[in-house]
């Protein structure tokens, strides 16, 4: 944070932060908006407005109530805090977070293990990893088990507030220079054989293909709210029914179905 309150010195200045989110269903500022679709509206409303909760996951107490107080003095509430993975696991379901912000070294299990097990637990969460190292194979590790964010602790304050927000919203979020080596290793984990064709396979609407070709080509959510004139939260909820009905887990697991798929190379 700012004051790094920890005392660790400043490493690199990362960005995470992006324009202010476009007013919902607004789209070319040239045109008139367009409003959602019926189905649209629907899911939107369906999925309402769940406030960031934080659990911030890291062996170091200096450090790790910095980052709480930093988060709960912007208005996030921090529900819990742990000293390591295993204790994380426990009070995650009594304190039901929709973040966890997670240290990458920790006593007794990695943060690519906690990540893993956190999501594991199938409490709706996210997990972004805050931590010293900026090393490619840590940051493609983490991925792997499904962190939606990377950060580096060097981070100011206010990107590490935005980088919580955002990524509670579903937006992927990482250090600056990493977001290319993440959409890399989507490509290489796509070259792997793909699964054999399965006529029960289940058939995605036309805005959910639509919704999962842009996330292919690697836009955020909010750009791709603001190419379709769709509302943040209702391409929310087209990326989580498109994971529900073919059964993955995470963003990478989605581009990779997405790029086998040959999506990201349609020019529509």
């Amino acid at each position: 944070m700012d004051a790094n309150p920890s005392g660790r010195a400043e490493e690199q200045s990362p960005t995470t932060a992006d324009a202010p989110e476009p007013a919902a269903g607004t789209g070319d500022p040239g045109g008139a908006p367009a409003a959602d679709t019926a189905a649209d509206t629907a899911a939107d409303t369906a999925a309402g407005d769940r406030a960031v909760r934080v659990m911030v996951v890291d062996d170091h107490p200096m450090w790790r109530d910095a980052v709480a107080r930093d988060l709960a003095e912007s208005g996030i509430e921090v529900v819990g805090t742990a000293g390591d993975g295993a204790q994380a696991a426990r009070i995650a379901p009594a304190v039901r977070p929709t973040v966890a912000v997670v240290d990458l070294q920790l006593p007794d299990l990695s943060g690519v293990a906690v990540t893993a097990r956190l999501l594991g637990l199938d409490l709706g969460l996210r997990v972004l990893i805050l931590s010293a190292s900026g090393e490619h194979q840590d940051v493609l590790d983490a991925v792997k088990a499904g962190a939606t964010g990377y950060l580096v602790k060097s981070a100011g304050r206010e990107e590490l507030i935005d980088a919580v927000r955002r990524v509670h919203n579903g937006d992927a979020v990482f250090t600056a220079g990493l977001a290319g080596l993440v959409l890399g290793e989507y490509r290489r984990l796509a070259a792997a054989p793909p699964p054999a064709d399965d006529d029960d396979t289940p058939r995605l609407t036309e805005r959910e293909t639509e919704v999962l070709r842009l996330v292919a080509k690697g836009l955020t959510y909010k750009q791709i709210a603001a190419r379709l004139t769709l509302s943040h939260r209702t391409v929310q909820n087209h990326v989580q029914n498109t994971l529900n009905k073919l059964q993955l887990h995470n963003r990478v697991e989605l581009v990779r179905y997405a790029i086998d798929k040959g999506l990201d190379d349609d020019e529509r």
